[in-house]
């Protein structure tokens, strides 16, 4: 079948002599195979990508579509200096609509190779876009991003339809048509897939990638070429752990000394304007700007001259915390939140959330039994010094921070924390209400917490650090050898990190996945390659949660690596570029 599409689909390009070509590509048994071209060959000669467009159910889409798939039988020639946006209706999200527009058009551009210009013949191409509820443009963990596609035909023109029921389904539409626009090196023109019909829509809401910015300062650039590749991939959520003890780059209006005196230099702070400038270029790529401020622990520096934590810097620091410098916050001062209230106020100001993260991540009891006026807090409550304790202790925190956080947000938006002794599933339905609170699991996928917490109606996020913690597999930076999740992980393991098969019977309790780049030994210059393409792996796990393996996904995989580094994003290269050529031979 699909060899038929591929000798069908040149029939409308223009021949090329056997002499001015050495080779092409031919589709056998759904691989594109790299072919010696000779002056006796009769056959309609395919460049590469053209091949691998019909050699296979699914063509170059990256993520593959979870509804219906025709690609059509046929590639056409495109003028792209005459592609044509038309917007059926206008509304709160008109805006947004025309600027992903222009993205559009610059993804058609970067599908040619630098310093080479295709004929300028071709149809021209008519985009029609129909978005249902053109008011809609917030976020929401139920919002619909569901759309449908169908390229047709005419005499002297290419249209294209696309349907959403939200600007964000519109959106992904189009990221969707870019994809079925090719570059054809043999004839130096634009190709588009023709006779096209799709309906998609992700299997999860929530997908997310976790950028850490406190343990080494990212650029706002790159934070926006990050946002920039997520959305090349249809990922959804942008993760921002803002601050952590080893520093506090967001700025504070209430609260300035938390910046000045935590921030690693003047220059490297998140301003006001610098987080809406992300929160709205993220927003017209349909990805949301989720923030988080962690606490109790994981605090330290900017809050040294409040008297609001301890154990800060406390030496030997593995007795504790996980790594230097500790700190918490002192849950007994009813100072602390008012200082919180103003975090939280700041942070719904900068990045009108529709949910939000309270951290909870490594609260070491050690650290607060550390402290006399805690122990002597805790004695008065009738709590002991033990485990229990301070479970009502951190409950005392959770709860206080709770009102402050709806306060500040003016409404009972959704919060995140991540896996602890508070979500022990023994002991969880005591202290976190089901309806209010999302448990991100950072553990492994098969922790018995994961079922647990399921069993009891908790809604899970998944990013066990087995599969999804992208930090891992690196020298240590402290002590020697190598850090502590070690190995490296590659895409194959991250593509088949299921959460459905993690969940099983409660899969429906699941509202996604993230992957996690934990900041210790990255930084803007090692950004790309950290992420890209493994990141990639997990979109199309949470876009589709395919039956297939990795090795069914490899040569669309090699695809989408290529298109990100025409992109400009500097993705790590997977294989020798002789497999991507030769398929199935690696």
């Amino acid at each position: 079948m699909w060899l038929q599409r591929c000798v069908v689909a040149i029939l409308l390009t223009i021949c090329v002599s056997a002499e001015e070509l050495t080779w092409r590509w031919v589709c056998e048994k759904n691989n594109c195979v790299k072919t010696r071209n000779t002056p006796q060959n009769e056959d309609p000669v395919l460049s590469m990508e053209a091949c691998k467009m019909f050699c296979g159910e699914f063509g170059l889409l990256w993520p593959r579509p979870t509804g219906h798939v025709d690609l059509g039988n046929f590639l056409t020639k495109i003028n792209i200096n005459k592609v044509e946006l038309n917007v059926v209706n206008g509304g709160r999200s008109s805006d947004y609509m025309k600027n992903a527009g222009y993205r559009f058009k610059n993804l058609l551009a970067k599908a040619i190779p630098r310093g080479v210009t295709p004929k300028p013949t071709g149809k021209p191409v008519s985009v029609l876009i129909d978005n249902e509820n053109p008011n809609i443009k917030e976020f929401s963990l139920d919002m619909d991003e569901s759309y449908s596609l169908r390229i047709e035909v005419t005499s002297d023109s290419i249209n294209a339809t696309i349907k959403g029921a939200t600007f964000f389904g519109v959106r992904h539409g189009l990221e969707t048509l870019s994809q079925l626009v090719v570059y054809d090196d043999i004839r130096n023109q634009m190709l588009i897939v023709r006779d096209v019909s799709i309906s998609d829509k992700p299997v999860y809401p929530y997908r997310g990638i976790l950028l850490d910015t406190a343990r080494n300062f990212y650029t706002i650039d790159a934070i926006k070429a990050t946002i920039d590749a997520m959305a090349a991939v249809k990922l959804n959520t942008f993760h921002w752990h803002i601050t952590d003890s080893q520093s506090f780059p967001f700025e504070m209006s209430k609260r300035p000394e938390l910046t000045r005196l935590g921030a690693y230099s003047p220059f490297k702070v998140y301003t006001k304007n610098d987080i809406a400038e992300v929160v709205e270029y993220a927003l017209v790529r349909g990805v949301r700007v989720l923030p988080e401020f962690d606490a109790p622990a994981h605090v330290g520096e900017g809050w040294e001259d409040t008297g609001l934590t301890v154990c800060f810097k406390a030496t030997p620091w593995r007795h504790y915390c996980v790594e230097p410098p500790c700190g918490q916050l002192n849950p007994t001062r009813e100072e602390l939140y008012e200082y919180l209230e103003d975090i939280y106020s700041e942070m719904a100001e900068s990045f009108q959330p529709d949910i939000f993260h309270m951290g909870g991540d490594e609260v070491s009891e050690k650290c607060w039994n550390s402290s006399e006026e805690i122990q002597n807090f805790m004695i008065q409550n009738r709590w002991n010094l033990d485990s229990a304790g301070f479970l009502k202790l951190w409950n005392h925190f959770q709860t206080k921070a709770e009102h402050k956080a709806y306060k500040a947000f003016n409404k009972t938006l959704p919060l995140i924390l991540w896996t602890s002794t508070l979500t022990d599933y023994n002991i969880v339905d005591k202290y976190l209400d089901k309806d209010k609170y999302i448990i991100q699991v950072w553990t492994t996928g098969t922790d018995p917490q994961v079922e647990g917490l399921l069993k009891k109606g908790y809604r899970l996020i998944m990013s066990n650090y087995d599969a999804l913690y992208f930090d891992c597999g690196f020298g240590s930076w402290v002590g020697k050898g190598n850090n502590w999740c070690s190995p490296y992980i590659g895409w194959h393991k991250v593509y088949e990190n299921s959460p459905a098969a993690i969940a099983g019977h409660h899969k429906d309790l699941i509202l996604g996945g993230e992957a996690a780049l934990w900041s210790e030994q990255s930084d803007s210059a090692t950004l790309d390659g950290r992420l890209w393409p493994r990141a990639a792996a997990l979109a199309e796990r949470l876009w589709a949660e395919p039956h297939e393996d990795w090795k069914a996904a490899e040569p669309r995989m090699l695809h989408v690596r290529e298109r990100l580094v025409r992109m400009g994003v500097q993705a790590d290269s997977l294989e020798p570029e002789w497999c991507y050529q030769n398929e199935d031979q690696c």
